[in-house]
């Protein structure tokens, strides 16, 4: 008999027996035995407070909050100034940052690509402009922090004074 055979062999008479099939009878468990699945329910759980999101503006701007689809109209740039007059300076991180994805994703309701198309589309027909990239989110925290009119996102609510978290709802 085959190796896989044999595997197969003992997962069926394990099942049948009633002894659980993810151990193979010596105390071993295999790879995909059904053990596996709370202890990655526990480290996907674990990691969820990791990828929360906040969206940040620069102190000045009034405080108001914004809708999904506000959101994305200033990040797509088809909203240019906010209500107060001041113009819009959108900051993002790279299209392959973690951050940036889960970001683009949950907040915005976008695929980072999608995301991507709307700003070439408009770069390339001259009737926009792309965001300012930064490297990292402490850079992003800073730019928004010093740039009149800035909007960007961070993993958590900064402790810097000069932004400040808004709701999107």
């Amino acid at each position: 008999m085959t190796v896989e055979r044999v595997a197969k062999q003992d997962r069926d008479d394990a099942w049948h027996s009633g002894r659980d099939p993810g151990h193979l009878g010596d105390g071993r468990l295999q790879p995909c035995s059904p053990c596996l699945v709370p202890l990655f329910l526990a480290l996907y759980l674990c990691s969820a407070p990791l990828m929360a999101q906040e969206l940040i503006v620069n102190g000045s701007l009034p405080d108001v909050a914004l809708t999904r689809n506000e959101a994305l109209l200033y990040f797509t740039g088809r909203l240019q100034l906010w209500p107060n007059g001041m113009p819009v300076k959108v900051f993002v991180l790279p299209d392959s940052n973690l951050l940036h994805r889960e970001f683009v994703k949950s907040v915005l309701g976008l695929y980072p690509y999608q995301l991507r198309r709307v700003w070439d589309r408009q770069v390339y027909s001259g009737t926009g402009q792309a965001p300012i990239l930064v490297g990292s989110e402490q850079e992003m925290i800073e730019r928004v922090a010093s740039t009149a009119g800035g909007i960007g996102y961070a993993h958590s609510e900064p402790d810097d004074g000069r932004v400040r978290p808004l709701e999107v709802h």
